[in-house]
Formats: C-alpha cells, structure tokens, sequence
C-alpha cells in the first residue's frame, strides 16, 4: 500500500508553490487573451506569449484553470490537494497530446514545443504539491491501523 504523506513540514512551502503555479496559468492567459483576442477562438496565427505558442482558447482554459487552482489554495481544507492532483495529471495528458500533435494540423491548440514543456513542467509542480500538502488530524498521523494493531499483538 502507497504512503502519502501528511502533515509534512513543508507543506506551506509546497502550497506556495502550488499558488506561483496557480498565479503563472492566471497571468499566462490574462495576457494570452489580449494577445489572441481577434483570432478567433481557434486561432492558428502563431501567436507567442510569454515565449509560447497558443491561441485564444488555450489562454481562457489557462486563466480558469490557474484560477480554481489559486481559489482551492487559499480554500485549504485538502481541497487543493485534490484540485492540485487532478489538474496535474490533466495538464501532462494535455501537454503528451500536443507534444504528439505538435507538427500536424491537429494541434488545435497552436501549441509550440516550448508550451508543451511549460505545461509539463506546471504539471508535474501541481502532481508534487499535492503529494505533499495534505494535513489530518495528530489522531490519523503515523501507521496504517493494521500496522500498528500487528506491532503491538
């Protein structure tokens, strides 16, 4: 059985962390829909922003995202540990599928590799924060319940 850590010491540093990448997706696509505003949603112009590929879609899923990222950062409560994992696993299938459409006409996205590497990258932040953020009560620290009956009998 997988241990997932709780309580860990670090976790406001991890949370941190997971805000910057929360707070990045916001700014990446705040300044994304200015920049792609008359393309179209599925503009494939080559527009760049901050040094990647994207269209105007992209950048509203990439404010909606880094915002419910931020809202359950502030929220706590293990809600961003959830929110934080799914988002994670979600931003690296995203990023393997236009990785893997990069050159063809179906990258919708109008992805350039350079996205694909952020976008992993934010991914893999999100997947480690959430691995490190969550927090129960002293009561439920320490070792499976079978594990410590099977110690002390």
């Amino acid at each position: 059985m997988a241990h997932t850590p709780v309580n860990h010491p670090l976790r406001p540093i991890y949370r941190a962390l997971g805000a910057l990448a929360g707070l990045y997706l916001v700014v990446f696509g705040i300044v994304g829909v200015i920049v792609t505003a008359g393309d179209g949603l599925f503009g494939t112009s080559g527009d760049r922003v901050l040094g990647q590929g994207t269209n105007l879609f992209w950048a509203i899923v990439s404010v909606l995202v880094g915002a419910i990222v931020l809202i359950a950062t502030v929220i706590g409560r293990n809600s961003d540990v959830e929110v934080d994992k799914y988002f994670g696993w979600g931003l690296l299938v995203v990023g393997s599928y236009s990785l893997a459409a990069s050159r063809t006409d179906a990258n919708f996205l109008d992805w350039s590799i350079a996205t694909v590497i952020v976008t992993y990258l934010i991914g893999t932040i999100l997947i480690t924060v959430s691995l490190y953020s969550k927090v129960v009560s002293p009561s439920q620290t320490g070792a499976p319940r079978q594990v410590r009956e099977s110690q002390h009998a």
